[in-house]
């Protein structure tokens, strides 16, 4: 993993958030959880290239067009770091009740050991990486601005999670983009 503190400075992040809550297809994410449909209140939006799909917790997401804050955001991530993506996966929390379970990214559609970058905009909010064979564990905090780069084997190896952080009272959106290999 690399850590990129101060990707975006703090103002440019406001205006990126800003401009993301008012450019994205925000809608509820409908998940499949021990055989029971559930709706969250975390809002979530797919972006990507044409033809681009991707399927996690049993539903089917189809890329919506690029929105120009998060092409600008790919193409300086693209920049930085070499790696390509065509596809952003966005996540909008609106406070600290809000956040993520213990998964990996590698669903069927994903490259594998593909580079996904997570860009943190907003209220600054733990991440949690735990090993899925032995009894390591980190904690980091994702600063808004932040880039975090989960490289390699590590979706085969880690699983990650946003843990609900009640004191949080303010929003974050996390993008995180993706390598989606393109089928039928």
């Amino acid at each position: 993993m690399v850590y990129y503190k101060d990707f975006i400075s703090k103002d440019e992040s406001t205006i990126a958030s800003n401009a993301l809550r008012d450019e994205a297809a925000w809608n509820s994410d409908v998940l499949k959880l021990f055989g029971k449909t559930i709706v969250t209140r975390r809002k979530v939006a797919f972006q990507g290239d044409d033809g681009i799909h991707y399927t996690y917790s049993g539903f089917r997401k189809n890329a919506s067009t690029w929105t120009p804050e998060v092409k600008k955001i790919k193409h300086a991530i693209e920049q930085l770091t070499g790696y390509s993506f065509n596809s952003c996966l966005l996540n909008l929390y609106h406070n600290g009740t809000e956040g993520m379970g213990w998964h990996s990214d590698n669903e069927k559609e994903m490259m594998p050991r593909a580079c996904i970058a997570s860009v943190s905009l907003g209220a600054e909010r733990t991440m949690a990486f735990r090993h899925k064979q032995k009894t390591e564990s980190y904690k980091f905090q994702l600063e808004t601005g932040s880039l975090l780069l989960m490289e390699g084997a590590i979706q085969e190896y880690w699983q990650h999670s946003l843990p609900i952080r009640k004191k949080v009272l303010e929003p974050r959106i996390n993008l995180t983009f993706r390598s989606i290999i393109l089928q039928p």
